[in-house]
């Protein structure tokens, strides 16, 4: 029983820990702040409970590092001369701010959009486009077509769509979870694509067609800023191939 415990999420990040990390995501300057409190987190863990408890101690606390870095950039308002420096500002914002359009994809006939809703993004990872909030929606029982603004609204529905999209695999793209824990297998068009393993390969699978297949991307040395800060306070090695810049992005 104590093993089991001792797997949990809520032992591998106590509420200090959580708030050392997201040091300023209730600052009156963030948007988003009280949106994301620990018990959400929590809770929201708990649906999902290959999360943070596959492989050993090391694999775990590293994959639930590699998360909290994802949606920390996502949802950073830390810059450069921040206080405390730019990785200690993530959760500060719950939605896109001017979002450039309404993210409905007309041609995706699956997940129809719903007049005058918008699929901006929200949430921990800013969860994006109709294609992605009517699955979210279906799985975890909101409708996410209808009502796409409960992301914004519900913290622990934010949190439950961010671990969604991470433990969720949508082909060709494995899930997240299943890169960070080391059961990805390459296929020839991942070797063909130079898609290795690591935390690399999650950047790839969360926003890869902007951010991947070039040199020194200012996005994705920000989402490694905040997996090294993490993974130093988890006590765990980051392992290999922190960035995309050599990897072709998923059609």
């Amino acid at each position: 029983k104590a093993e089991a415990t001792r797997s949990t999420v809520s032992f591998l990040v106590p509420k200090q820990l959580y708030d050392v990390i997201f040091l300023h995501k209730d600052n009156n300057a963030c948007p988003a702040k009280d949106f994301y409190p620990y018990d959400a987190f929590i809770q929201a863990t708990r649906s999902f409970p290959k999360f943070g408890s596959t492989g050993c101690l090391e694999t775990r606390k590293r994959e639930i590092a590699a998360f909290l870095a994802q949606i920390s950039h996502e949802t950073t308002g830390g810059w450069a001369t921040a206080p405390d420096g730019p990785y200690s500002w993530g959760l500060c914002f719950k939605e896109e701010i001017s979002p450039p359009s309404n993210y409905c994809d007309t041609t995706n006939t699956r997940w129809p959009c719903y007049p005058g809703k918008s699929y901006h993004g929200r949430g921990p990872i800013q969860l994006s486009w109709n294609y992605n909030y009517g699955p979210a929606g279906k799985a975890l029982g909101f409708d996410g077509l209808r009502n796409p603004e409960i992301v914004a609204n519900n913290s622990l529905i934010a949190f439950k769509t961010a671990l969604w999209f991470w433990m969720t695999e949508q082909k060709p793209k494995p899930s997240c979870h299943d890169v960070m824990i080391g059961k990805y297998k390459p296929t020839k068009a991942d070797r063909a694509a130079n898609r290795t393993a690591g935390y690399g390969l999650v950047t790839n699978i969360i926003n890869g067609g902007l951010e991947c297949g070039i040199a020194n991307d200012g996005r994705v040395n920000d989402r490694i800023g905040f997996f090294q800060r993490y993974a130093s306070l988890f006590n765990v090695s980051t392992g290999p191939n922190l960035d995309c810049a050599n990897q072709k992005p998923f059609s």
